[in-house]
């Protein structure tokens, strides 16, 4: 035991950060200002990591979780601090990068971007293991620091629906003649339909099916079976379900996908995400705009709607037909365009043949856009949006936009895409004169 700890900071996973005998200690469930003693279960030369046994001094900031399980389960971190002051940490963090990794400060704090912060999750990954020792199947979220599967029967960060699903899974899995050999089941929780996709690595035999069968009913849910790599999910039950969809109503834009493919897990943000990248890009009739790492079009489509020609580009095939057939729905195809491309390894020379562009959007993976952004110098477009799910690399991008090719870091802000996280996600607005 430790203690007692002064609390300084919050780390980017959440940890609470102290100093002790010469170390930095990061420690699990303590909150800047607390006094905490802890146990310490990994030792570093030059830092500690532990969990706090004790609160001796109390933060105005920490409230009771509403999940039973947080502590156990891994897959929230924050559930101690009331959301506001989430908010703040996550601003903090995201300045914080900006201004030690990118060596930037914007000229304008965007206002953060939040809302719910239960019931909000509509994607996720429910690992499945058979564990004699704990009476049998469990399903759920890995445990903290564990690859072991968390014993919960219920999400709260999930919708209350599918958090009630979770011990009935457990009794669909254990009657299966393939239990040990179904390690995963993706959700993909939609306007119209409940999915669940079963990751199987032999097939159902037909009792299995029956079970199966029953349960979709029972539930009302929709099951996709997926036996390979995630192209390979097909619709098992009930046949003739309804498309996968989501909407952005403000843009009159309906946005069709496959369950395993990438959207993002909060639909209320995301609108709220797209309104504001849309505000702060500001495309006009007759532009040209890149979309870089598009998806399935949640940018492309309503930068299409408002007159612009937009070209989308993303490195995955599957993802680039799901977007041209939205423009197709949509109605937004002569404004559009779609290209498969290594985002990743992309050159000036294939840069210098897209043409010119006006304007760019970025939403890139947790790696960044480098390769890109070095390209964003000669002819480059005069406003550049960066939507960004890590604000190390989006601070490493930034610092190579305004210090190499000259442009201004006008705004940035957070959104709050993960209550109960430490996950930042953010968004950044860049001009050139």
């Amino acid at each position: 035991m430790v203690g007692p700890l002064q609390i300084e900071s919050l780390d980017h996973e959440g940890k609470g950060i102290a100093r002790h005998d010469g170390k930095v200690m990061f420690i699990e469930g303590a909150l800047p200002g607390e006094v905490v003693e802890a146990a310490i279960y990994r030792r570093k030369p030059a830092f500690e990591q532990g969990y706090a046994t004790r609160i001796l001094k109390e933060s105005a900031a920490r409230t009771t979780p509403d999940c039973q399980f947080f502590g156990l389960c891994g897959g929230c971190s924050l559930q101690h601090m009331n959301l506001r002051t989430q908010v703040a940490a996550k601003q903090r963090v995201l300045e914080d990068n900006l201004r030690h990794i990118g060596k930037v400060s914007p000229e304008q704090i965007l206002p953060a971007i939040h809302g719910p912060g239960w019931g909000y999750r509509h994607r996720g990954r429910l690992t499945v293991r058979h564990v004699a020792k704990k009476g049998g199947v469990l399903v759920g979220f890995h445990e903290k620091r564990s690859s072991y599967v968390a014993d919960m029967r219920s999400c709260e960060v999930l919708p209350r629906r599918i958090s009630a699903l979770l011990v009935p899974l457990r009794g669909l899995v254990e009657q299966l003649s393939i239990r040990t050999r179904l390690p995963q089941i993706e959700l993909a929780i939609t306007e119209v339909v409940d999915v669940l996709v079963l990751r199987v690595l032999e097939p159902l035999t037909e009792a299995d099916a029956d079970l199966v069968r029953v349960f979709a009913d029972t539930h009302r849910v929709v099951i996709y079976l997926q036996p390979a790599g995630p192209e390979t999910a097909q619709l098992f039950h009930p046949p003739g379900a309804d498309a996968l969809y989501y909407t952005l109503p403000e843009f009159d834009v309906q946005i069709h996908f496959r369950p395993t493919d990438f959207t993002q897990v909060n639909h209320a943000i995301n609108q709220v995400l797209v309104r504001r990248a849309l505000r702060l890009l500001d495309p006009q009739p007759g532009e040209r705009i890149a979309d870089l790492f598009c998806g399935l079009g949640n940018f492309t489509l309503p930068i299409a709607r408002s007159g612009a020609q937009v070209t989308g580009i993303e490195g995955s095939a599957g993802l680039i037909r799901r977007a041209e057939e939205n423009a197709q729905r949509n109605g937004l195809a002569g404004h559009s365009r779609f290209l498969t491309m290594d985002l990743f390894k992309i050159d000036a020379a294939q840069w210098t043949a897209l043409g010119s562009f006006d304007k760019v959007l970025i939403d890139p993976p947790r790696d960044g856009a480098m390769e890109l952004v070095k390209l964003m110098g000669h002819d480059s477009p005069r406003r550049i949006v960066y939507v960004s799910c890590n604000p190390a690399t989006l601070a490493r991008d930034a610092e190579v936009l305004v210090a190499v090719h000259g442009y201004t870091l006008r705004a940035a802000g957070i959104v709050n895409m993960f209550p109960h996280t430490a996950h930042v996600e953010s968004m950044a607005w860049f001009e050139r004169e």
